[in-house]
Formats: structure tokens, sequence, C-alpha cells
């Protein structure tokens, strides 16, 4: 039995196997629009739409701007009292640890012990009622730097508000 082998013809082709394969291109018929003339009223229509776009954009542009205004205001607020409400935190820090230190210098010269107990409760009831002041002190701090942060805020949806009704 004898083999035989084939081999199909090779297409020639002029451009590399990569790019053999090309949509064919189309051109569009070109068609010269007639001129139309507008109609008035649609004319009128249209510079109307424009005229109340042009007018919501500038309501839009000076709500963003009072919007940004009342942002700004708060953030400055809340900032300062942020920063009131940190350096009153650091002060009854430096209170309690001065007192603290004189506790312990207190102790150590005590004698007995019934003067060290003496110590003890006098020192226990006197940071008992500072850290009470201290307390009241920060929150009526808070509720103030919280009540002013918010005011700016309330003034504006204030303002909003009457400008709509």
């Amino acid at each position: 039995m004898v083999e035989t082998t084939t081999t199909a013809p090779k297409m020639k082709t002029s451009k590399p196997a990569s790019t053999a394969f090309e949509m064919p291109k189309f051109e569009m018929p070109k068609f010269d629009m007639p001129k139309v003339e507008m109609p008035a009223a649609f004319r009128e229509m249209a510079e109307r739409g424009v005229a109340q776009a042009k007018d919501t954009y500038e309501k839009m542009k000076a709500a963003a701007e009072e919007a940004t205004d009342v942002l700004e205001t708060t953030y400055s607020t809340a900032t300062r009292g942020a920063s009131d409400y940190g350096l009153k935190v650091i002060e009854v820090a430096r209170a309690n640890t001065n007192a603290a230190f004189d506790f312990a210098g207190e102790i150590m010269a005590a004698k007995t012990l019934s003067e060290v107990v003496e110590l003890a409760s006098a020192h226990a009831r006197k940071q008992f009622e500072t850290l009470t002041a201290q307390g009241k002190e920060l929150g009526t701090l808070a509720q103030k730097v919280a009540t002013e942060a918010a005011e700016p805020i309330k003034n504006g949806v204030n303002k909003a508000f009457s400008k709509v009704a």
C-alpha cells in the first residue's frame, strides 16, 4: 500500500496574516440638509427654557455657596470648641497629677499608721469633690461647644426655610 500525502494549496496574500481580514469600509452618502427656518414659537420656547435653566443654575449655585459658608463656620466653631475642651482636659489632668504627687509627699512624711489613714481619707474626700466639680465643668463646656457648633447649621436651615416660605 502506498501512502500519498496531499497538501492544500497555499493562498497568496499581499498582507501579513494578522491583517488578512479587514472589514469592508462603507461611506455614508452625503445629503444636503435643507435650510429650514425655525418657527418663532419654538425659538421662544427654547429661549425660555435656556433662561429658566440659567436661573435655576444661579439659584443652585447660591444655595451651594451658602451651604459651604455654613459648613466652614460650623467647622471653625467646632475646631475652636474642641481646642478649648482639650485645653480644659489638660488643665484637669495637671491638677489631678499635682494633687497625687502632693498626697504621695504627705504620705512619705507621715510618722504613724493612723496619720497615713487620716491623710488617705482626707485626700479621697478632697479628690472626690474635685473630680465631681471637674466633671460638671467638662460637661458644661462640652454642652457649650456642641451648642455653638450646631448654631451655624441651625441658622442656615432657618434661613433656607425662610427663603422657601
